[in-house]
Order: C-alpha cells, then structure tokens, then sequence
C-alpha cells in the first residue's frame, strides 16, 4: 500500500531529464516544474510510466495535480523533486482522488468513500476491463459531485485501478 501524497499548481516550465550519464533515456524522461499560489514549487519528474488522467497532455500555464509516493526517499534540495506516479489536468466539474482504498471502498484518509454503479466505468492503467470489486487497492477515482458527509460519498463514473 502506497501513502500518496500531492501537489497543486501551475506549470512553469517543462525540460528534458537526463537521468544517467548515458543519455539513452534523453528525451523520455522529463522535469516538470509546478507552483501553486502560495509561490511554493515542486519539481515533478516525469517517467513514460507516470499516468496521465484522460492521457492528456500537458504544456506550461496548464494547473494540474501531482501525485508521488510519499513514503520513497526524495534528494535533499530545493526545490523538492518527486517521482510523478499520476498527473491530473485540473479541468472544471471533475474531481480526482489517488489513494489506497478499502474493503469498504474508504480512502485511507477517510475522506471519500465510494458508491459503485452499473455505470462505474472500471479498468486498468491500460484501459482494458477490470472485472473484480476493486477493494483494498490503489485506485484513480474520477468523480464530479459527492455529499458533504464525513467520509463525502460519490458514485465515481470511471475508477483505474493501479496494480
């Protein structure tokens, strides 16, 4: 079980990572600088395993949301730099929740449970179908409205599950 952690913001600038003196992995790996309103930043490197929600692309003035594990080593610098494991593209009436969900489809942090429907699209990073209840996993939860109960509950219209 993965404790994500996130970072909102606005991208400031996009680069090629260079990731060992080879450069063979030169142009696949990339260094995503995000700064949220406050004025912190965090450098996002991005890998061609990071998923991007809806397989968007990105470009810098974009807002999106990153998530990192939050339990791996990070170097000691600044700005901090994570390993993006899923990238959002902050869009308006959609909302998106990386985390560990349980046996009763509960966050980890008991924010958001879910309420599956027939209509719940469920499927694998790859797209293909996952034909299981998709408890005690690392799920991506795309969702547009939920009650303002504790945890909120929502009926996610597409769920990705991260094996």
């Amino acid at each position: 079980m993965k404790k994500f952690g996130s970072f909102s913001g606005k991208i400031t600038m996009i680069n090629d990572f260079l990731i060992d003196q080879s450069g063979m992995g030169l142009g696949c790996y990339k260094l995503m600088s995000v700064e949220n309103d406050d004025g912190s930043i965090v450098n996002f490197v991005i890998s061609p395993d990071t998923y991007f929600v809806d397989r968007v692309t990105v470009r810098v003035g974009d807002k999106v949301t990153g998530y990192y594990d939050a339990n791996a080593p990070v170097p000691l610098i600044f700005p901090p730099q994570y390993r993006a494991l899923v990238m959002v593209k902050n869009t308006p009436y959609q909302n998106v929740k990386v985390d560990y969900f349980n046996g009763e489809l509960i966050s980890s942090d008991n924010t958001l449970r879910l309420i599956l429907s027939p209509y719940t699209m469920i499927v694998l990073e790859n797209d293909q179908f996952f034909n299981r209840i998709p408890i005690n996993r690392n799920l991506i939860v795309i969702y547009k409205a939920s009650t303002k109960s504790i945890p909120a509950q929502t009926v996610p219209y597409k769920i990705i599950v991260m094996c």
